[in-house]
Parts: structure tokens; sequence; C-alpha cells
């Protein structure tokens, strides 16, 4: 039997909600709201328990920014990008780099947790020696 990762659906549903959100916010109101999408992505692969499923789920939860880019809420599009290639380049292109900004919320995760248990070992010692009573 396979086995398959655990993944946190909620960190998912809000990572990419997050990420439409701020493309929509981008277009409606001001311009500098776009990079902030990534900030869901980041959410999507940060809640996930390693960094295989941190880099699918980011890659996921990126579906939602490729729709609004077709829809044309990041701009318009000329040249090779109107062409079928260049649509499936662009969809690539943008599961990429949510797949990447994925791993980056998971590694950051785990390089999180890994401090913790060191923080916690290191607070550990000596807390269960004898003193020496004079």
């Amino acid at each position: 039997m396979m086995n398959l990762p655990k993944l946190n659906f909620k960190a998912l549903v809000f990572g990419a909600a997050i990420a439409g959100a701020f493309i929509l916010f981008g277009y409606q109101f001001w311009d500098w709201f776009y990079p902030f999408s990534a900030m869901g992505l980041l959410y999507a692969g940060y809640g996930q328990d390693d960094i295989k499923s941190g880099v699918f789920c980011g890659a996921f939860a990126s579906t939602p920014i490729i729709a609004l880019t077709f829809q044309g809420y990041m701009g318009t599009f000329e040249g090779f990008f109107l062409t079928q290639n260049g649509m499936l380049a662009l969809t690539v292109l943008i599961l990429v780099v949510g797949a990447f900004v994925g791993f980056v919320g998971a590694w950051t995760k785990r390089s999180r947790v890994k401090a913790m248990e060191d923080y916690e070992k290191k607070q550990q010692i000596g807390k269960n020696k004898k003193k020496n009573k004079k």
C-alpha cells in the first residue's frame, strides 16, 4: 500500500485564498498588492509537515493565480503569450514559482522546528543535576 503524505488542507485552502485575494486587491486597488500574494503560497507550504507536501501544496495553491492571470487580472499579454505554447509556458512558470515558494515555506518550518528542539535541549542541560550543599 502506498503511503500518502498527510496534508494540512486548512493551510492549503487559506493559502490559495490569500494568494487569489491579493491578486484581486492588486487589480482593483493598488499595484503593490500583487507581490503579497506570495504570502498565501508561503502559508500553504509552511502549514505542511514535510518538504515534499509543502512543494505540492505551494504549486496547487498557485492555481487561482493561473485562473486570474488568464482572466486578465494580471494585465494583458501580447506576442508569444497569446499562443498555446505561450499560455502553457506561463502556466508551468506560475506552477514552478508556486512550488518554489511552497518549498521555502516548508523549509522554514522545518528549520524552525529544529531550532526549537535544539533550544529545548540546551535548556535542559544542568537542570537535573544535584547541587553540592555545604
